[in-house]
């Protein structure tokens, strides 16, 4: 009888041992299926914000869902603004980004010297294309838009955000519709910009690698209202101009057959019309 005792006890120590080791194991795979789940949590919270187009703003109300499709297949993500290169013609056929109300502050930056865009992996232009050409270094991100941060009005000094412009043009009816653009940010609080020159193979060509004059450049403005979106676009040839902004607002369906750019994909039936 006692000798069954010590074998019941013992017995009774295994199961004891056996029912821990269970509970643990259960334990574990619970933890190491929570954790999973937060680790996929995270994932997808990294991946919503790289989907994100201002990785500054991932409260933004736009998103990479609202950038332009690319006919060169070449889109370079910087902090603050995205653009689709176009190797043949050594420039941006658009750059988009996001201009907030809270962006528009007047810093005494110090204007840095042109640089190449280490990220264009077939190399954007020289600067030196443009020297003694007769045309400006027009930005298409303005550095007036990004004045409220160093590296944001720094990055906006990369030769693929620039395109040859004629002086004229450049300080004046551009000029003038890039201040329009900053006034539209105060109104709506919150603006998505798509701009860029409409080059072709019969420009003009400058520099030693044939960087293409456009004829024309176009600027996109949309804004959300509510559940709604709203939208101005203007076509602008590349040339001294004393006539209304107004006056060069075109459809967006005017620019999408002339570029062959899809310029909101996901936002169907948009129109854009003076009335912004």
């Amino acid at each position: 009888m006692e000798r069954f005792f010590v074998c019941l006890t013992s017995k009774n120590r295994i199961m004891k041992v056996g029912l821990s080791l269970i509970l643990m194991g259960f334990a574990l795979f619970s933890c190491k299926k929570e954790n999973t789940g937060i680790i996929e949590k995270v994932n997808n919270d990294e991946a919503v914000s790289s989907f994100k187009g201002n990785s500054s703003s991932t409260d933004s109300v736009y998103t990479v869902a609202y950038l332009p499709t690319s006919t060169t297949k070449q889109i370079v993500k910087h902090q603050y603004y995205t653009l689709s290169y176009n190797e043949k013609f050594e420039q941006a056929e658009w750059v988009a980004y996001e201009l907030k109300k809270e962006y528009l502050k007047n810093n005494d930056f110090k204007r840095p010297y042109f640089i190449e865009d280490p990220n264009v992996t077939t190399g954007s232009a020289d600067w030196r294309n443009y020297k003694n050409s007769g045309y400006d270094k027009g930005h298409l991100c303005p550095a007036g838009d990004m004045e409220f941060s160093r590296d944001a009005y720094s990055d906006t000094f990369y030769t693929s955000n620039i395109s040859p412009q004629k002086k004229e043009f450049n300080a004046g009816i551009w000029n003038r519709i890039e201040q329009k653009t900053r006034y539209w940010a105060g109104k709506y609080n919150d603006i998505y910009v798509v701009t860029g020159g409409i080059a072709k193979e019969s420009d003009k060509k400058i520099g030693t690698e044939k960087v293409a004059v456009p004829k024309y450049f176009y600027k996109i403005v949309l804004a959300k209202t509510g559940k709604e979106h709203k939208a101005i676009a203007f076509l602008v040839p590349n040339e001294k101009s004393d006539k209304s902004i107004y006056d060069f607002v075109v459809p967006i369906e005017t620019l999408e057959k002339m570029t062959g750019i899809d310029f909101f994909p996901n936002l169907k039936n948009l129109k854009s019309s003076k009335d912004f």
